[in-house]
């Protein structure tokens, strides 16, 4: 069963970041029990922010020593807190990755690392860029990596990662993303995924802000009697491999979109999933080549790299022949 979208997209901007800051100041207001670490990209006018101003007991700041922050809160979880960690996609995934993989992963501790300003959204340029962590934070034992799609399923996320056991990576963006979803009434589970939209001739898999992107490619196929059918793959680990099984089966064509290097990443996920099972269909990844990207808008990048609804539209439609 599909669920209510939008395609509204100059009316149906909001921020995954700003989204997750205001449900921790949420919860902690109704009294659930978490302490809060993060570098100096949190200030008190955040939603972040704004925990430290009324709840200055519970959080850590660990100005730029990322991989500080991430031992720091691994020795926390040890010491039976519930941890949320606040860090720069490309500082935690370039920075800190012994930490992480040793401090927390190895140890299996409970702590929540939210990733902002991930893919090309940093406005720092290639240096900033945080496109190569879905590849490292797959290789890693013991971690659930879960992407939102929009702002709202960023709320359904760390409310779902408060009750979830073991260590957590929420990957968002930088802020004012379209939004997916019309509402929140749809049922969210970690490690399955939703079918968004659906169709016959091929399907999209795609995670996070590419997921909108995914769904207005489609809207561009449909034009040409293409009937595509878009997965929110949200949670990359574990990855719902039925689903995938099943989009496999019933649509014999499958292509992958995402913010992320084409290598190592939700791409290569499916890949290995269809490798294994024995798929004859057509495939192919949609998603940053391997190179550093380009310096630009976000939106100017998807554009360069065939990533944004007409790049998507025509990518398939050579794939398909039409």
């Amino acid at each position: 069963m599909t669920v209510k979208v939008t395609y509204d997209f100059d009316q149906m901007l909001s921020s995954a970041r700003d989204a997750a800051g205001e449900e921790l100041l949420k919860m902690a207001d109704e009294g659930l029990d978490f302490v809060l670490t993060y570098s100096d990209n949190i200030a008190p006018s955040t939603a972040s922010g704004r925990i430290l101003t009324k709840y200055p007991e519970r959080c850590f700041n660990f100005g730029i020593a990322e991989a500080n922050q991430v031992g720091a809160s691994a020795g926390m979880a040890l010491a039976g807190e519930k941890v949320f960690g606040q860090w720069f996609g490309p500082f935690l995934s370039l920075r800190a990755t012994d930490q992480l993989h040793t401090d927390i992963a190895y140890n299996d501790v409970d702590v929540k690392l939210i990733v902002t300003h991930s893919g090309v959204t940093a406005g720092g340029g290639p240096t900033h860029n945080c496109i190569a962590d879905l590849a490292i934070y797959r290789a890693i034992p013991n971690l659930t990596v879960v992407i939102p799609a929009d702002a709202g399923q960023c709320i359904k996320t760390i409310r779902a990662a408060m009750t979830h056991v073991g260590p957590m990576v929420i990957r968002i963006a930088r802020g004012a993303e379209p939004n997916v979803y019309m509402d929140n009434d749809y049922e969210f589970e970690i490690g399955k995924a939703i079918e968004v939209k659906g169709g016959d001739d091929l399907t999209i898999i795609s995670a996070g802000s590419s997921v909108y992107w995914s769904m207005m490619g489609a809207k561009e196929l449909a034009k040409k009697g293409i009937n595509a059918r878009v997965i929110d793959m949200h949670t990359i680990k574990p990855l719902d491999v039925d689903m995938i099984k099943k989009c496999a089966q019933e649509t014999n064509c499958v292509v992958t979109v995402e913010e992320h290097s084409i290598n190592g990443g939700l791409g290569g996920a499916v890949a290995e999933v269809l490798s294994e099972t024995g798929f004859k269909g057509k495939f192919k990844r949609i998603g940053l080549p391997d190179q550093f990207a380009v310096l630009g808008d976000p939106m100017e990048v998807y554009k360069y790299y065939g990533m944004d609804p007409e790049g998507i539209a025509k990518t398939i439609s050579e794939l398909l022949g039409k």
